[in-house]
């Protein structure tokens, strides 16, 4: 996700500044407000995934379709997605997920107010709470009309900021566990996208965990294809597919003749329920 809110100087201006298998219960014990019934079991997906700005073509999905990758991140909705998705449609997300697909979707919510970015879309410390949870709405809406069904985790991507701003990290907070306790009434699964040194380190570190997502995405462009042996944070958090690793940035790759900028991941957490 280099490139795909803000434009690639500013974010790595704001970068400086600061196997598939399906489980009832993984990743709910970092959960706290989690209900425990009527939960549709998790689909999990371990192994490589993809992000890239704009959802490929079909056929681009079929070309890349040859066991490297094996999950694809969407960008299904948010004020502040930096692409159009003329691509993403409900027959394509049950046409790539027929294919053998696992699709993870993305909604890039609001943003906080000590940000260095032009983002559209902002909270305040009055509007987080009201904002998160509209936003949750949103989300919702866009996956399920997306053919995402109640069950799916859906991340909510934060941009780094800064940590040490506490009436901003705490307005922060205050979005994020908004949107996780919106997600959850609606027995959507809450994801998390953030930068190792900031936003992802906000959620890790956290005293309180009450409604932080379960599910933590981390950005460390180490270029190292793991989930545990570069984990920064105490190796008691996120367990039981509850990670992924965004590890390498950039990458431009050809498959089958169709050539695309992506971002590498290492996943092994929940991803869309479709179907």
């Amino acid at each position: 996700m280099s490139s795909h809110r803000l434009s690639k100087r500013g974010r790595y201006i704001a970068w400086a500044t600061t196997g598939v298998v399906v489980v009832a219960g993984a990743g709910i014990a970092a959960q706290t407000s989690m209900a425990a019934t009527s939960w549709p079991a998790q689909k999990t997906y371990t192994g490589r995934a993809f992000d890239t700005c704009t959802a490929p073509s079909l056929a681009a999905m079929k070309a890349w379709n040859n066991g490297f990758y094996g999950a694809a991140a969407v960008y299904i909705g948010g004020k502040n997605r930096g692409c159009a998705q003329p691509n993403l449609t409900a027959s394509w997300v049950k046409s790539v997920s027929a294919a053998g697909w696992k699709l993870i979707p993305l909604y890039v919510g609001a943003q906080p107010p000590c940000q260095t970015s032009r983002n559209p879309e902002r909270f305040t410390a009055s509007t987080a709470a009201s904002l998160g949870a509209s936003n949750a709405k949103d989300a919702i809406a866009k996956a399920s009309a997306l053919g995402m069904k109640p069950g799916s985790a859906i991340y909510l991507n934060m941009e780094s900021y800064d940590i040490t701003n506490k009436a901003c990290n705490d307005a922060t907070l205050t979005y994020v566990r908004s949107f996780t306790k919106t997600l959850r009434a609606k027995t959507y699964r809450a994801g998390y996208y953030g930068f190792s040194s900031s936003s992802a380190k906000a959620i890790a570190t956290a005293k309180d965990r009450t409604d932080l997502p379960g599910n933590l995405w981390y950005a460390l462009w180490n270029n190292k294809y793991t989930t545990t042996a570069d984990w920064p944070w105490d190796p008691k958090l996120y367990t039981n597919h509850s990670r992924a690793h965004q590890y390498m940035v950039n990458s431009k790759e050809t498959r089958g003749g169709h050539t695309i900028t992506v971002d590498r991941n290492a996943w092994d957490a929940p991803v869309a329920i479709v179907g």
